[in-house]
C-alpha cells in the first residue's frame, strides 16, 4: 500500500485513537497518537506530519492553546475534534488557525475524508494574485486581506477568506451550503452544514455591512 505520510492525533480517549488508527492505516497513513498537548507538540516538531487531528477537550493544555502553539511553528493542516456546538463557536470565533473541525460522535470515514480534503487544498498551487472590487469593498487575494468602504484593512482567517472569495467570485448567484462545502472546504456534503453558517456569521461580524445575503433554506449569495 502507498505510504501517504504521518497523521498526528492528539486525543486522550484511547478508543477513539484505536478506531482512527485502523482507518488511517487502511488509507496508507501512519497514525501517531499523543494523549495530551505536550506530547502532541513534540510529535508535530519531530515527526513532520502531513496533518494533525486535535481534540479540543484535552486534559491540561486544551486544544485551542495547542492549536495556537502549533500554528506558531508550522502551517500543517489541523482538524479539530469537538464534542459540543459551543466548542465549534470557540474554534471559529477565536480564529485559532484550525483548517476544519468534526463534531463527535463522528464517522471515521468522515474524518478521513476531511483529512484528504485539507491535504488537497494545502497542496494546491497558490492562487494568482487578484483583487475583486465590489460595492466599495476590495478583496485582495495576493495579500489575503479585505479593505472596507471606509478604508479599514481586515485580515480574515484563511478559511474565512476562502469562503468570502468564493462567494464574491460567484456574486449574484445563490450557492447552496453543499456547494460551498465542496468548493471551499474541499469535500462533498456529509450532513454537516453548520460550519458554513458559523463562518458566515464570523465574516459578518468582522466585516460589518459585507453584502452576504442569506437565501433561506438554500445557502448564501454575495450581492455587489
Amino acid at each position: 500500500m502507498q505510504n501517504r505520510g504521518t497523521v498526528v492525533l492528539i486525543e486522550d480517549e484511547d478508543a477513539i485513537a484505536d478506531l482512527l488508527r485502523l482507518y488511517c492505516e487502511q488509507e496508507g497513513f501512519r497514525l501517531v497518537h499523543c494523549p495530551n498537548g505536550e506530547r502532541g507538540l513534540e510529535a508535530v516538531r519531530d515527526r513532520d506530519p502531513r496533518a494533525v487531528l486535535l481534540d479540543i477537550g484535552l486534559p491540561g493544555m486544551d486544544g485551542v492553546e495547542v492549536c495556537r502553539r502549533i500554528r506558531a511553528m508550522s502551517d500543517v493542516p489541523i482538524i479539530m475534534l469537538t464534542a459540543r456546538d459551543e466548542e465549534v463557536d470557540k474554534i471559529v470565533g477565536l480564529g485559532v488557525g484550525a483548517d476544519d473541525y468534526v463534531t463527535k460522535p463522528f464517522s471515521p470515514r468522515e474524518v478521513l475524508a476531511r483529512v484528504k480534503a485539507v491535504l488537497r487544498r494545502s497542496e494546491e498551487p497558490p492562487r494568482v494574485p487578484a483583487i475583486i472590487a465590489l460595492a466599495g469593498w476590495e478583496i485582495d487575494a495576493g495579500r489575503r486581506e479585505v479593505r472596507t468602504p471606509g478604508g479599514e484593512v481586515v485580515r480574515p482567517t484563511a478559511r474565512e477568506f476562502d469562503l468570502l472569495w468564493y462567494l464574491a467570485e460567484n456574486r449574484g448567484l445563490v450557492l447552496s451550503r453543499g456547494q460551498i462545502l465542496e468548493a471551499v472546504w474541499g469535500y462533498d456534503y456529509l450532513g454537516e452544514t453548520r460550519t458554513v453558517d458559523v463562518h458566515v456569521r464570523q465574516l459578518r461580524k468582522k466585516l460589518e455591512g459585507i453584502p452576504i445575503e442569506t437565501a433561506w433554506g438554500v445557502g448564501y449569495r454575495f450581492e455587489g
